[in-house]
């Protein structure tokens, strides 16, 4: 029996598309972003760990493939590119997100979905409430950001 992957390239091969197979993050510190995106997307790694690094995938496969490659670069000055992060929880998630090393770059501002962290190399992403402003108009005035690393 063919494994999914075998299958989905045969199946590309009879009928050409186009998709994405993977999204690649560049990291310095490949064990401390494992733990973090593991835990962060609830994902696991494809096979072994290699030293240039994993795949990460969405056991319930739902979800894009996350591929962490080591770097020496570090994080860029400036992103064109990052992920959004649709949550249903966003005050929940937010603090889940900041306790597994990621650090506010833009608060949640009124009129905006969304908030603004990075990863533990510094990689943007967004948080974004896929409920605004249907059950709130923005995400409070109330969030204390100095309290996480």
């Amino acid at each position: 029996m063919a494994d999914s992957s075998t299958a989905t390239a045969q199946s590309m091969r009879q009928d050409p598309t186009t998709r994405i197979g993977s999204i690649v993050v560049d990291c310095t510190n490949l064990d401390q972003m494992i733990r973090f995106w593991s835990e962060a997307l609830h994902y696991i790694p494809q096979g072994p760990v290699r030293p240039d690094g994993v795949m990460l995938i969405d056991p319930k496969s739902r979800g894009p493939k996350l591929n962490l490659n080591v770097s020496n670069e570090g994080p860029a000055k400036e992103y064109r590119l990052h992920f959004d992060i649709y949550v249903s929880d966003p005050r929940g998630e937010l603090d889940r997100f900041l306790k597994l090393g990621a650090v506010v770059r833009q608060p949640p501002t009124k009129g905006h979905d969304f908030v603004e962290l990075a990863d533990p190399d510094g990689n943007p992403f967004c948080l974004i409430d896929i409920d605004w402003p249907k059950n709130r108009d923005y995400w409070g005035d109330d969030w204390a950001y100095g309290d996480h690393p």
